[in-house]
């Protein structure tokens, strides 16, 4: 049952991650009575300020993970980072909790290996080759058995940080640097991949819902750094490719099972499509669907965890999204521009409001919308280009 947020009726969402993605889900439950709760490992993080509550933990420490989770007692658990205890969660969810999807797919998606063993070995679909190395000498084995130019990257991160493209054998050690110095937890294991030739790569938005499973349009992206910076609805493509992209999607989120939205990554090529990586939540190339759809990915989600009936997915304009990165590091910063960007016909400017500014961090983001995707696309650089962080 519904109700009024505060009262002793309403359901209670917990969001383990409180970035710019839950803060939209954040929303989107509290529009339909939610009460929510935001979880991270740093204060004003950007799903706290709209939250009704909000906690400080270090994710990553189950006993720590587990005193929230008893203290706040709440209806669903959603997961929205990677780098979380997910042996407690585990844990949680035989004791009665309700995880979203379910622990399994926290669990399993959390490091690439496991999902990238679940694709290829169990469920047999087309990804590219790949070997796993825990030290500099084994990566230079592995490098050596998979051919340059080859992607290596951390095993957990998030936002592509750590990846790296190599593409010869006297890039290895700073690949493996890389790796080291950006992924999450205190592993030190990588993933090497076959570079793959592909002609785009996109998002497919998977929707598993009690009434359903439903696929929003596909979304292209572009990434600088193995993070993406711009994204657009609809992505151009065949009949068949996009019937091999469903099935593909299909496979892989019936397997991790639950209900909600999966952020399903997969390469184009000339040859097929290939599956990458699927996070089972919303996605950041999504934030596009913000102004594409009549149902935004954070709508569906909320929707899909509560049970809720989704009819279908509706795009009602092209557009495109594009993020806007500090170049600065400080913990007092300013953000200039903004009034030269809206002059930018049909965009929207999103700040995230995040405490300090990292080099690299995604700190707002552009939405535009066009008669066609490449108009969206250039209205929407064109406002981030007038954009900048600015260091107190």
């Amino acid at each position: 049952m519904l109700g009024a947020p505060n009262q002793n009726y309403a359901k209670t969402m917990m969001l383990l991650g409180a970035g710019e993605l839950g803060k939209e889900v954040v929303i989107e439950a509290q529009r339909l009575g939610i009460e929510t709760v935001a979880v991270d490992r740093y204060e004003g993080a950007p799903a706290m300020q709209v939250a009704h509550r909000f906690d400080v933990i270090d994710m990553l420490n189950g006993e720590q993970l587990r005193t929230v989770i008893e203290k706040e007692k709440p209806d669903y658990i959603v997961p929205e980072i990677e780098a979380i205890a997910t042996d407690t969660l585990q844990e949680l969810e035989n004791e009665g909790y309700n995880v979203i999807p379910t622990a399994y797919a926290t669990q399993l998606t959390m490091d690439r290996e496991g999902i990238r063993r679940l694709a290829s070995e169990k469920l047999e679909l087309p990804t590219a080759k790949y070997e796993f190395a825990n030290s500099l000498d084994e990566l230079k084995e592995a490098v050596a058995a998979i051919g340059t130019p080859c992607v290596i990257k951390p095993i957990m991160s998030s936002s592509g940080k750590g990846q790296s493209l190599c593409r010869t054998e006297a890039e290895i050690e700073n690949s493996w640097q890389e790796a080291l110095s950006s992924g999450r937890g205190n592993s030190t294991r990588v993933i090497v991949e076959e570079f793959i030739h592909f002609d785009s790569e996109i998002t497919l938005l998977t929707v598993r819902s009690s009434t359903g499973t439903y696929y929003c349009p596909p979304i292209g992206h572009q990434q600088q750094g193995g993070d993406y910076i711009q994204s657009w609805q609809p992505h151009a493509m065949s009949e068949e490719h996009i019937r091999q992209a469903e099935e593909i999607a299909k496979k892989v989120t019936d397997e991790i099972g639950g209900y909600g939205v999966f952020g399903v990554e997969l390469f184009i090529t000339s040859e097929g499509v290939y599956f990458s990586e699927v996070s089972p939540r919303p996605h950041d190339t999504g934030m596009v669907t913000l102004v594409t759809q009549d149902l935004s990915e954070f709508a569906l989600h909320v929707r899909a965890i509560l049970g809720l009936p989704i009819e279908d997915v509706h795009l009602v304009t092209a557009g495109a999204s594009h993020a806007v990165k500090s170049s600065v590091e400080s913990d007092n910063y300013y953000i200039t521009g903004v009034e030269n960007a809206l002059t930018v016909p049909h965009t929207q400017v999103r700040l995230f409001g995040k405490p300090d500014a990292k080099a690299g961090r995604r700190m707002a983001v552009i939405l535009s919308r066009g008669e066609n995707v490449e108009t969206a696309c250039r209205q929407a650089e064109k406002a981030a280009l007038e954009i900048s962080i600015e260091s107190i």
